[in-house]
């Protein structure tokens, strides 16, 4: 990739497409968020795919409601929800307008504003290695590492304030494809892929 194509923003069809593909091309992309004078940004390490017309553990199964009403657009909006009373969570809306499918992103490794990640998740300065992977391994830390919330659902990824940056796509031997995890429903669709020996990852 040439040096100067390496902050070239995703565009509309790379996210209209299958959710599986975009789910397995998202990683090694760059998670950007745009924040007054702040930039965080972090490499997808980790994803999850869901879709509401075969998938139980999809939102969108149940039909079009006020909460996952954005998933039904076309693909390239951001869906955010809250879950467990503490945490919210990011998905990336793919497919057709009316299709309801949606990636998870499960886990970034930080790049940049990581001082600000880092006060976001702990309000201290990192003290172990430990603390430092746990920083962004897990879809609720990203979140709350970036700042992103409620008032970040249904944004346009081809925007400003929230898109991703295009980078090569991986190979199939750098992709571990295993089964979602913290669900109880639709259990045994292989759908969630990460990269290989990324420390970020936020379960092997």
């Amino acid at each position: 990739m040439k040096p100067d194509s390496l902050n070239i923003k995703l565009e509309r069809s790379f996210y209209t497409r299958n959710v599986i593909t975009v789910a397995k091309e998202l990683l090694g992309k760059i998670l950007v968020k745009t924040d007054k004078d702040i930039i965080f940004s972090g490499k997808i390490v980790e994803v999850e795919a869901y879709d509401g017309e075969v998938d139980e553990a999809a939102h969108t199964f149940i039909g079009k409601t006020k909460r996952n009403e954005i998933m039904f657009a076309e693909g390239g909006f951001l869906y955010v929800y809250f879950t467990y009373g503490a945490h919210f969570c990011c998905n990336v809306v793919t497919g057709r307008e009316g299709k309801g499918t949606a990636v998870l992103i499960r886990a970034v490794e930080p790049v940049d504003g990581i001082d600000k990640m880092i006060s976001n998740r702990f309000g201290h300065e990192l003290r172990s290695e430990k603390e430092k992977l746990n920083l962004t391994s897990g879809p609720g830390k990203v979140c709350r590492a970036f700042s992103i919330t409620k008032l970040h659902y249904g944004i346009d990824l081809t925007g400003d304030k929230i898109y991703i940056l295009d980078r090569p796509k991986l190979p199939g031997s750098k992709i571990v494809i295993t089964k979602r995890i913290g669900i109880k429903k639709s259990v045994n669709l292989p759908w969630r892929f990460y990269i290989k020996d990324n420390p970020y990852v936020s379960k092997k």
